[in-house]
């Protein structure tokens, strides 16, 4: 299922919300602009309420959470509402609390065993973060070789710019970026604007 999840769009917008109050108009934003799937990272005292108000008035929006590093982060994701979990890496106990919840998920790889360990447990779709910062198109570019079956989504450090050439790749389905969602549009409330970001990264699909 979780390859599923990464076919649906071809930027996973990484949301990170202060203010719950800005989620609903934040989320229609973005699928408005052709952009359904939504990230909203775990960082934030406001994150799990959003999650709650997205799923509960913006049925057009996946909304899933990021940075889930704990059990207790995957019970909160569930009790929010959220569709999908994606995390920044991949510990065993994490990855049990993720495939008890139900859920669609991708688990954070970094490294080539990193990504075996992952497919072992029979999972072939995962993060790949931070994706600049551990090696960017050429790491996966390689990886695609021995790894011929596995799918990424690739998150940290990416931008408008960036965003074409790895999805290039034939090893990556989508990427995960926060440039869709800038600190100051969110915070004058210029839902316009993102509404365009998110239009414009919908294209590159």
């Amino acid at each position: 299922m979780s390859e599923k999840l990464l076919e649906l769009a071809p930027v996973v917008p990484v949301v990170v919300l202060h203010d719950a109050g800005a989620a609903v108009p934040l989320a229609r934003a973005l699928v408005g602009g052709g952009l359904p799937v939504i990230e909203v990272t775990l960082r934030t005292p406001a994150a799990a309420e959003a999650v709650r108000r997205i799923a509960a008035e913006v049925p057009d929006a996946v909304v899933g959470t990021g940075t889930v590093r704990t059990p207790d982060d995957v019970r909160a994701s569930v009790a929010a509402g959220a569709r999908f979990l994606v995390s920044p890496g991949a510990t065993p106990r994490l990855l049990d609390a993720m495939e008890d919840s139900g859920l669609d998920f991708l688990p954070g790889t970094a490294s080539i065993s990193e990504m075996m360990a992952v497919a072992e447990r029979g999972h072939t779709a995962m993060k790949f973060f931070p994706a600049e910062a551990a090696g960017g198109r050429p790491f996966l570019s390689s990886v695609a070789g021995p790894l011929p079956d596995l799918r990424f989504c690739p998150t940290g450090g990416i931008s408008a710019a960036t965003a074409p050439d790895y999805l290039a790749l034939p090893n990556v389905s989508c990427v995960g970026g926060s440039w869709l969602t800038p600190a100051d549009a969110v915070a004058a409330g210029d839902f316009g604007r993102i509404r365009e970001l998110a239009a414009a990264a919908a294209a590159l699909g």
